[in-house]
């Protein structure tokens, strides 16, 4: 009963645009794990769409601009958080590790934005 309860709470505060901070490392990984799940079911559902005929580099481009838009959103919001954990003095080891995450952010978006230039290209080049 307790996992339904605390599923139901998890439910209605995502309904709400609330988000549950975790105390513990085993509630993270739990956290983690879920949300890993979801992902991945999420993609089984969508994976008809991703192998359909690619019959030129242009079909791709739109849904490359998607991602790195929630790429470049999502990083910025790290950024802020990293500002945040530098402004209040929080561990040093969490400062590291948010401005690895943030630079591999910011490499993502280059590497999407190069992807994206690549398919102008191919498409240029009558693919």
């Amino acid at each position: 009963m307790p996992h339904t309860r605390r599923s139901l709470m998890d439910a209605a505060a995502a309904r709400l645009g609330w988000r549950r901070a975790y105390s513990t490392t085993t509630q993270v990984d739990d956290a983690l794990t879920e949300q890993t799940a979801a992902a991945y079911r999420k993609a089984t559902d969508t994976a008809g769409r991703a192998v359909r005929p690619h019959d030129s580099a242009l079909v791709m481009q739109p849904g490359i601009l998607d991602i790195r838009a929630r790429v470049l959103a999502d990083v910025l919001h790290l950024e802020d958080l990293l500002d945040g954990a530098r402004t209040y003095g929080m561990p040093s080891d969490l400062i590291h590790r948010l401005e690895k995450a943030v630079d591999h952010g910011h490499e993502m978006t280059v590497l999407l934005s190069d992807t994206i230039r690549a398919t102008a290209a191919a498409h240029t080049a009558g693919h």
